[in-house]
């Protein structure tokens, strides 16, 4: 979470709506809204790679693997996107837009997020009982 955000209070009806189709990802933390930068290749191919590894670990789990698109919604008023997040919560089979019950949720550092990444981002993290590993 790099960029300013809007000076309006956003609700997370509104951001949940907006965000279906907005060209762009955002995240929200308690009425803010952030616009999301892009990601450098390095980036992109870890996260890629290390989604793809899990996912074929998890084949017939019943275990779900994300990687950067999908939300994960911690308490009502916030939601980020994670760049590989794993639920095995069958009750994450009803949301369409976000994941609520993560067991696995890893952030790939880059300068500009590492101080948030692991600070405020992973407090809120901490707040999912269903989370067992962050990275």
């Amino acid at each position: 979470m790099v960029a300013s955000p809007n000076v309006q209070y956003v609700s997370p009806e509104e951001y949940l709506a907006r965000e279906q189709t907005s060209p762009i990802k955002h995240e929200y933390r308690d009425g803010e809204v952030y616009a999301m930068a892009g990601a450098s290749d390095a980036h992109v191919t870890i996260t890629v790679n290390l989604s793809s590894l899990l996912r074929t670990h998890l084949r017939g789990s019943g275990c779900r693997t994300y990687a950067s698109d999908m939300k994960a919604q911690v308490e009502a008023n916030r939601y980020y996107y994670p760049d590989v997040m794993v639920t095995c919560d069958e009750r994450d089979r009803t949301f369409d837009y976000f994941k609520r019950y993560p067991c696995l949720i890893v952030e790939v550092l880059s300068e500009a997020t590492e101080a948030f990444d692991q600070g405020d981002k992973f407090a809120d993290y901490r707040h999912l009982e269903s989370l067992q590993e962050y990275v």
